[in-house]
């Protein structure tokens, strides 16, 4: 009869101990099905690095006016890599960045001058990844889809070089975000030239 019990109470806690690990989040990195990476639902809750208007890295045609609806870009990274960059100022291995574009606006409600956001227009993710043969990926999510393979072509070439060539700290465009910026500089990761 002891040993039933036993039997009952181990199987019991073991039950519980599956039971309290599903209730566990799952990590904050990466998610994929096959080689297609997940959309990254909350990353809305992830820490936010910056936000920039109307950034473009072709310089502007002499002459040419200033677009009239520029877009905002605000810059999210999963908490887990972001607290490891300040520690060691690197990106860990699974970080996620997401680029969120907004459209701008300056009519609305009491506004009488400047910009502001509206729409979701699109979505770049850039995550570095062991599983890429150079470490780091970048994956488009237009049209609001949720999942998305790896950017390939020329497109995705382009984007490769400037992030190796510009990039501040390990691929990334760290120099326009305040806080890594600093931690980077604090730990003296940052490219040369920068």
């Amino acid at each position: 009869m002891k040993r039933a019990a036993a039997t009952i109470a181990i199987a019991w806690a073991f039950a519980c101990s599956l039971a309290v690990g599903a209730q566990q989040p799952a990590g904050d990195g990466p998610r994929y099905a096959g080689t297609a990476l997940m959309r990254p639902a909350e990353y809305r809750e992830w820490i936010f690095l910056s936000s920039g208007l109307g950034m473009n890295y072709n310089a502007p045609a002499p002459g040419a006016p200033p677009p009239a609806r520029q877009s905002f870009t605000n810059v999210f990274v999963n908490p887990s890599s972001y607290r490891s960059f300040m520690q060691t100022g690197k990106w860990p291995d699974k970080t996620v960045l997401v680029l969120e574009i907004r459209a701008s606006s300056g009519n609305g409600s009491i506004n009488k001058d400047g910009r502001f956001q509206t729409t979701v227009s699109g979505m770049e993710v850039h995550v570095k990844d062991s599983r890429f043969a150079n470490g780091w990926e970048f994956f488009g999510f237009g049209g609001g889809k949720e999942s998305a393979e790896p950017m390939s072509g020329q497109a995705v070439a382009e984007c490769v070089s400037c992030h190796a060539e510009h990039g501040a700290v390990d691929n990334t465009f760290a120099q326009f975000y305040p806080t890594i910026l600093d931690a980077a500089r604090q730990k003296g990761t940052l490219k040369p030239g920068f």
